[in-house]
C-alpha cells in the first residue's frame, strides 16, 4: 500500500496508507459510529461530498454483496478506517472492501488514529479535507482544502436524484431458504428522490406499497397526477435550504388531502416549506445508537441517524401554526419529528430503516399506511 495523508483545512494531518481507488478526494469530513453494515453507509446517497470515517476499529471483513446496496451507486467522496481487514469472512460476500472501493473510484486511507481524528472532529466540528498520495506538499494539500466548497449552502440532490421515475416493487431481502409471503399491495405511494435509500422503498414494499419514485425536481401537479394515496420526501446529502425547488414543491404539497411523510432531508424540506428554519449541526448525527423520545409516548427509540443539519425548534413554533415537534434527540435536544396538529403531514430526521441500525423505528411506515387508509 502506498503511504497516504488526510489532511483537514485546519492544517491537521493523519498519515496511513492508501487503499480503494488511487484518486485524490475532498469532502466535509465526518464520523460514523455503527459498529456494522459499512457497504450500506457506504451506498447511502445522504453522503455525497463527505468523507467517511468509521470509528470501529476494524473494517472490511464481512466483505461486500450485492444485495445490501442501498443505492445504484457509491456516493461519499472518501472511507478512512483504522484497521481494513486482510481477510473476508461471510457466507454473503463476493467481493472484498479494497477492491469495491478501487472499482468504483472510491478513494480509502487505512491505518489512521481515527480516535484522535474523531475527537478533533467533535471538539471543533465536522470540517473539510483531503485524501491523497501525494505527501510530500502537505501545505499545498491545506490549501487546496480551504478552496474546496464548503457544504453550508451546497445543493448535492441534483447528483444523486433519479434521472426519470421508475417503479418499486421489491420487498426486503431474506434467505431462500426462509421466504416471506408478501403482503398484498393496498396503496400506490409517490416517493420524491433527493437521494432515496433502497431500504426505505424495500420497506415500503413490506408494509404493502407499490412505490413510484420520481426526480427532485419533479413539479407537484405531475406528482398528484399520478394518483397517489401518499406523498413521501426521501433522505439525501447537502444543506437543505439550498435546495429551495422542493421547498416551494412541498409548500403545494402540504397543502392537498393525502397523507405527506419525510424522512432525514425529506424531513428537513418539509420543516422549511412549512415556514421553520434549519442549520448546521457542529459534526452532525451519524451512526445507530442515538436515542430519540416520542414526546407524545415518552417511548426512546434508539435510531440510526445521518444529517449534519438540524430544524430550528424556536422556528418551527413560529411557522405553521399547527406545527409541532413531535421527537427530540436526548443527546442533543435537537428536533427529530415533527408534524401538523389535525393532518396527516409528518416529518422524521432520523432513519427508521436503519440500514444500518436498529429497528426500533419501523412503525413509522405502518403509520404513514394508517393516514393514508384513514384519508
Amino acid at each position: 500500500m502506498k503511504p497516504a495523508v488526510l489532511v483537514l483545512e485546519n492544517g491537521r494531518v493523519f498519515a496511513g496508507r492508501a487503499f480503494g481507488a488511487a484518486a485524490e478526494s475532498f469532502g466535509e469530513v465526518v464520523f460514523n459510529t455503527s459498529l456494522t453494515g459499512y457497504q450500506e453507509i457506504l451506498t447511502d446517497p445522504s453522503y455525497a461530498g463527505q468523507i467517511v470515517v468509521m470509528t470501529a476499529p476494524q473494517i472490511g471483513n464481512t466483505g461486500v454483496n450485492a444485495e445490501d446496496v442501498e443505492a445504484g451507486k457509491l456516493a461519499c467522496a472518501g472511507f478512512v478506517v483504522r484497521e481494513l481487514s486482510p481477510l473476508v469472512s461471510n457466507w454473503r460476500a463476493d467481493g472484498d472492501l479494497h477492491g469495491y472501493l478501487a472499482e468504483n473510484g472510491i478513494s480509502g486511507i487505512e491505518g489512521v488514529d481515527t480516535r484522535a481524528l474523531t475527537r478533533e472532529l467533535r471538539e471543533r466540528g465536522a470540517m473539510r479535507g483531503v485524501i491523497s498520495t501525494d505527501t510530500s506538499d502537505v501545505d499545498a494539500l491545506v490549501d487546496k482544502v480551504r478552496q474546496s466548497p464548503s457544504m453550508e449552502g451546497r445543493d448535492l440532490v441534483p447528483a444523486v436524484t433519479c434521472d426519470a421515475p421508475y417503479e418499486w416493487d421489491t420487498p426486503s431481502w431474506t434467505p431462500k431458504q426462509a421466504p416471506v409471503e408478501l403482503v398484498p399491495v393496498e396503496f400506490h405511494v409517490v416517493a420524491y428522490d433527493f437521494g432515496i435509500k433502497r431500504n426505505i422503498l424495500r420497506d415500503m414494499r413490506d408494509v404493502g406499497c407499490r412505490v413510484t419514485v420520481v426526480p427532485a425536481t419533479t413539479a407537484a401537479a405531475d406528482a398528484l397526477a399520478l394518483q397517489p394515496d401518499g406523498l413521501f420526501l426521501s433522505n439525501g446529502p447537502g444543506d437543505p435550504a439550498a435546495v429551495t425547488y422542493a421547498i416551494d414543491t412541498v409548500r403545494e404539497l402540504a397543502t392537498t388531502n393525502r397523507p405527506l411523510f419525510g424522512i432525514c432531508l425529506g424531513h428537513q424540506i418539509l420543516s422549511l416549506a412549512l415556514g421553520a428554519k434549519t442549520y448546521k449541526l457542529p459534526f452532525g448525527h451519524h451512526g445507530g445508537n442515538h436515542p430519540v423520545k416520542d414526546l407524545a409516548t415518552g417511548k426512546v427509540e434508539i435510531t440510526s441517524q445521518n444529517h449534519g443539519f438540524a430544524v430550528d425548534l424556536d422556528s418551527l413554533a413560529a411557522a405553521e401554526p399547527n406545527a409541532e415537534c413531535t421527537h427530540k434527540n436526548l443527546y442533543d435536544n435537537t428536533v427529530e419529528g415533527i408534524a401538523v396538529a389535525g393532518r396527516s403531514v409528518f416529518g422524521i430526521q432520523y432513519h427508521p430503516e436503519a440500514s444500518p441500525g436498529p429497528h426500533d423505528a419501523s412503525y413509522l411506515f405502518g403509520r404513514f399506511v394508517n393516514a393514508m387508509r384513514d384519508a
